[in-house]
């Protein structure tokens, strides 16, 4: 039996329900840092309003996969690579093909966050155009290797409450501006709730922005897809940070099918009220961020469209700042302080993922035997993310200094490959395995309504859909046979270990 949720959750009063918003903060602010400082700003500029109703609606499905994943836990205490262990095939396949993707992925992302930072710190510090432009880089090494030690001491709590207040700061400044902006709210509700057709516009040609213009429209499109509101290894982090708070049976054994009935028959009436708790958390966590969405696609719209500003290149951060100049100069510092802040926190949580990825997969494959290696695990995960990292920085500096290589691939290059696997292809198959999972493990009466299961199954076709269309656009045939390796690679792999297993016992 779970213990009985506190009484905030069982309280009238919604206001009481804040006291529970923990897990959803840490997946806000993977987020926030990153999503909405660039690429809400970036769509703002671009676009107008006219991509609102893409944000509003991957945000609804983004919701919808974690707490659909969030409620099986809380009413099972199985996490998703535990349950993908059952499907038909070699045992384990879908949990390698994940892990797989991981392992290039995860120091792509860490890589990309640092040299983000390091644009930052390059521009504040004058140092922009030296190496031959590739001083962003060294910044990020720097910034990298300051996060590694802060998370080989557990030292960023500290950092994390000043980083807060900073940023909610920040967030406010900005808020006021957009008022002071006068921006057209009639052509905001449209674009928040109206489907538009989109293309860049006239001023982006290749010879001011030709980051951009060698991009097609729906692959830059994607890239937000994927970013804003998180990946799908946030959210599979977001279920195991359930087990820390033992929500319900997150964090106890699993729960058998005996013991499901009886949930189901309201024998364990506890274990259904705790679906409150990831009920609240997840929709202060995308409330938030749909907040931070809305108020830097206007500012972009604002500001940086009418002067055909865009964040690009190495200069992804700074243009930001005029968004609080207008209220009063001092507010460029708040903005600068905020900024970093915020990147250098979501660059800190998307290290922080690594190790809770690894551990699960480890507590899937042998639940009784994991347990002992954690420090272990967790010691090789970040050496694993921040060393990739460092050298994907390391290639990318050495690839400036060359003679002769004009344009090198910049920060958003190299993330979108990433990008399109993680954030877009992982959200889309997570919510298709999550209805199976509740079909498969759920007695009828615990399984969700027809229509959550329906918009479930419709969030997977829209990201898997999303993520296709993308792999296409950015490099046709190349992209689909790398996700067909990663599947192959994961089958191979689990058969093997199935064979190896069996001749052992």
């Amino acid at each position: 039996m779970c213990a009985p949720p506190p009484a905030s959750l069982l309280s009238a009063n919604p206001l009481r329900w804040l006291a529970i918003f923990g897990p959803g903060a840490v997946i806000a602010s993977l987020t926030i840092g990153v999503g909405e400082l660039v690429f809400s700003a970036r769509a703002g500029a671009l676009f107008g309003y006219r991509l609102l109703w893409l944000f509003l609606l991957v945000l609804a499905l983004k919701w919808i996969l974690v707490f659909a994943s969030a409620r099986h836990i809380v009413l099972t205490g199985a996490h998703p690579f535990q349950r993908w262990l059952e499907l038909p095939g070699p045992r384990g396949w879908l949990p390698l093909v994940f892990f797989l993707l991981a392992v290039p992925c995860f120091p792509i992302w860490v890589c990309f966050h640092a040299g983000t930072t390091g644009t930052l710190l390059a521009s504040l510090t004058g140092t922009a155009q030296a190496w031959h432009g590739g001083a962003h880089l060294v910044w990020g090494m720097g910034v990298l290797a300051a996060v590694l030690a802060l998370s080989a001491c557990g030292g960023y709590r500290a950092l994390e409450r000043v980083q807060l207040g900073i940023v909610l700061l920040m967030l406010g400044a900005v808020v006021v501006a957009v008022f002071f902006l006068r921006p057209d709210w009639l052509a905001f509700v449209k674009g928040l709730f109206v489907p538009q057709p989109f293309a860049y516009p006239p001023w982006v040609t290749p010879e001011a922005l030709p980051d951009i213009a060698s991009r097609p429209v729906w692959l830059e499109a994607t890239t937000y897809v994927g970013i804003i509101g998180g990946s799908s290894y946030d959210y599979l982090a977001y279920v195991s940070y359930l087990r820390d708070k033992q929500w319900g049976r997150a964090g106890r054994d699993v729960a058998t099918a005996e013991e499901l009935v009886a949930i189901g028959a309201g024998a364990d009436s506890a274990s259904r009220q705790w679906i409150r708790a990831p009920l609240v958390d997840c929709t202060l966590s995308f409330a938030a961020v749909l907040l931070f969405t809305a108020v830097f696609v206007i500012c972009g719209a604002e500001v940086l469209s009418p002067q055909h500003k865009v964040p690009v290149g190495s200069d992804l951060l700074t243009l930001q700042a005029e968004f609080v100049a207008a209220l009063h100069p001092w507010f460029r510092h708040v903005y600068f302080v905020g900024a970093f802040l915020a990147v250098f926190g979501t660059l800190y949580g998307t290290i922080e993922v690594a190790p809770v990825i690894l551990r699960e997969l480890a507590l899937a494959f042998r639940p009784g035997g994991a347990e002992g290696r954690l420090a272990r695990l967790r010691f090789w995960a970040i050496a694993w993310v921040g060393l990739g990292g460092l050298a994907i920085l390391v290639w990318s500096f050495q690839y400036h200094l060359r003679a002769g290589l004009d344009r090198p691939p910049g920060l958003i290059a190299i993330l979108t490959p990433a990008n399109l696997f993680t954030g877009v292809l992982g959200c889309g198959l997570i919510c298709l395995f999550n209805v199976w999972m509740d079909y498969r493990f759920l007695p009828q009466t615990l399984r969700p309504p027809k229509a959550a299961i329906l918009f479930s199954g419709l969030a997977g076709l829209v990201f898997l859909a999303l993520g296709f269309r993308g792999c296409w656009d950015h490099s046709r045939w190349t992209a689909f046979a790398v996700l067909v390796g990663a599947l192959a690679l994961g089958w191979l792999a689990a058969w093997l270990t199935s064979r190896w297993n069996e001749q052992c016992r």
